[in-house]
């Protein structure tokens, strides 16, 4: 084809030149085609890696039995890959699980004697199936008859890194050789991983070198407590707090507590093996309340650290709108939707696909007790998540309820109307929960099913607000604006709407003390001392840990709005 085109181009030239000259363009041309194809097919391969690597772990559990995470749905952003975690489990036989994070999956060995920080110790190390990134914190049984069912406990957690310069962690691995470096609580220092079965895989030696970090005879036995909650595997197995669902993350341990607050105005504090720089600790955000200190930086990380547990169920998996006062709550803040451009790796961050000219691209998603205190140190105050999910941006898990006063409603009017609510949401075989706002209102959040659109919801709350309006015309005014309104209450129905958000649960709110947005019951409308600011970063955990999250139960449920 090349000789015929030269032909009709130069007909001077000899088909013996032009296929001479041709010859090195179509060998380049295919070099570089050759390379795009393999580039584009390495590239899938290392997107599929994760789900191909846990292809086995799946193959050995049946899933509509244990509650397992499968690993079927994309692993959350790995960040730098660098978090280890060793598992205490008392299964058929008691062992250590020790799992580094590695590509997008959690590298396994079951080492039954556990590691230890003595050098001239040589462990077993069976090496097992790799194991979704979900594993990392949990702590609880697994059912029995299930595989690997027994109490399982996180006996230490921090981040690794590669011992020797340039080390390729999947090759090292796949070579049968790696060297790492630990930063736990309880393990630390230089380790090594040996294959020793030359037929096979399996079993390899993992051993502590002579280092700064060694200790003769140390051996994990004697060191029997989870590192997560202070219990050991007889307690967890006779109350399992945690279980596969990941209804409720976990908090801070006691150490890293401690850490935070030796910590002095900024550094680095390792959050469940996440490396957190915090700043400005010391600065005041929240002006005190009478008879009380006010409210700093470092008391609003350690508050989203404690919380995490209540509030990240009500973020996961959200894209969340924030409204941020760098200054404190005494200067004017401001809304902020992007994510950051300085915000770590490991923090997730969504995409919105159907974004308009100039508008936010993407967001972030909170869906750790990490990413939660960075969110603090970031001096996002308020947290406001969307009523849909980033999977399905289109379709609202919530109907929102929002009695919002005005400047002459009373709170005795707030009462008055959210009991109304009740009693049509009662009428009409509905199942929702009040919460105080924190500031002067109280919400009420409907759980509805998927499928559900944005204008069905506004459209539903509309409804029942228009008729709760007519019952009680002197305290609602329906004003577009607040100076038309003749200083009475709102219903408003209009944050039923993509982008549209209220306060999440246990979010605290830019005033004195740092009040904080609680779930409450029914019946404690009719408590005297309920305050729509009654509870605030420092004593809401107090209340949770007496009285739950009576909201709680309702997240997910597969609720139709029936017609009005």
């Amino acid at each position: 084809m090349a000789t015929k085109k030269a032909a009709a181009t130069k007909k001077a030239v000899t088909k013996k030149a032009v296929a001479k000259k041709q010859a090195p363009r179509t060998k380049a041309a295919a070099k570089k085609k050759a390379a795009v194809t393999t580039k584009k097919k390495s590239a899938a391969k290392e997107q599929a890696a994760p789900k191909q690597r846990l292809a086995k772990y799946q193959s050995m559990r049946d899933f509509s039995k244990t509650a397992e995470p499968s690993g079927a749905t994309d692993p959350p952003d790995p960040g730098p890959g660098n978090r280890f975690v060793v598992q205490r489990h008392r299964a058929r036989a008691l062992h250590y699980d020790l799992r580094l994070e590695v590509d997008g999956v959690l590298a396994s060995w079951a080492v039954p004697k556990g590691p230890t920080l003595d050098p001239k110790a040589r462990r077993l190390a069976v090496h097992v199936e790799d194991h979704p990134l979900d594993y990392f914190d949990f702590e609880g049984v697994i059912p029995s008859g299930e595989y690997g069912g027994g109490d399982v406990i996180v006996w230490d957690w921090g981040t690794w890194s590669p011992g020797k310069d340039g080390q390729d962690p999947v090759r090292a691995v796949e070579s049968g050789e790696i060297h790492f470096d630990l930063a736990g609580e309880k393990l630390s220092g230089r380790f090594v991983l040996v294959r020793t079965d030359r037929k096979g895989d399996k079993n390899w030696m993992l051993l502590h070198k002579q280092d700064d970090h060694s200790v003769p005879g140390w051996d994990a036995g004697d060191h029997l407590r989870s590192v997560k909650s202070g219990l050991t595997n007889d307690e967890i197995k006779d109350a399992p707090r945690d279980t596969w669902t990941r209804d409720r993350p976990p908090g801070p341990t006691p150490a890293e507590l401690t850490a935070l607050d030796e910590i002095g105005a900024k550094g680095e504090w390792v959050f469940q093996g996440r490396e957190l720089q915090l700043t400005n600790l010391d600065k005041v955000l929240f002006p005190a309340r009478e008879g009380e200190e006010p409210v700093t930086k470092r008391d609003l990380v350690r508050y989203h650290a404690l919380i995490a547990p209540w509030m990240l169920p009500y973020l996961e998996g959200r894209p969340v709108n924030t409204n941020r006062f760098p200054d404190g709550v005494d200067k004017k803040g401001f809304w902020f939707k992007a994510h950051p451009s300085h915000a770590p790796e490991w923090l997730t961050r969504w995409y919105y696909d159907d974004h308009g000219k100039g508008e936010t691209e993407w967001y972030t998603v909170i869906d750790s007790p990490p990413a939660l205190a960075w969110m603090a140190n970031y001096a996002s105050l308020e947290l406001h998540p969307w009523t849909s999910k980033g999977d399905a941006p289109n379709e609202p898990t919530w109907a929102y309820i929002d009695v919002d006063p005005g400047p002459k409603s009373t709170w005795d009017d707030v009462l008055v109307l959210t009991r109304l609510y009740k009693t049509a949401l009662d009428h009409l075989g509905v199942q929702a929960g009040p919460k105080v706002t924190g500031k002067r209102g109280i919400q009420v959040w409907v759980p509805i099913a998927r499928g559900c659109t944005f204008d069905e919801t506004r459209a539903w709350v509309e409804g029942i607000s228009r008729a709760i309006g007519a019952i009680v015309p002197e305290m609602v005014s329906w004003a577009w604006t607040k100076s038309d309104r003749g200083g009475k209450a709102r219903l408003d129905y209009t944050q039923n709407a993509i982008n549209k958000t209220l306060v999440a649960p246990f979010s605290a709110r830019p005033a004195p003390g740092a009040p904080v947005s609680v779930p409450i019951e029914w019946d404690e409308l009719d408590d005297p001392d309920l305050a729509p600011d009654r509870w605030t970063i420092r004593t809401v955990l107090d209340r949770v840990h007496q009285a739950g999250d009576p909201l709680r139960h309702l997240i997910g449920l597969q609720q139709h709005l029936p017609p009005i």
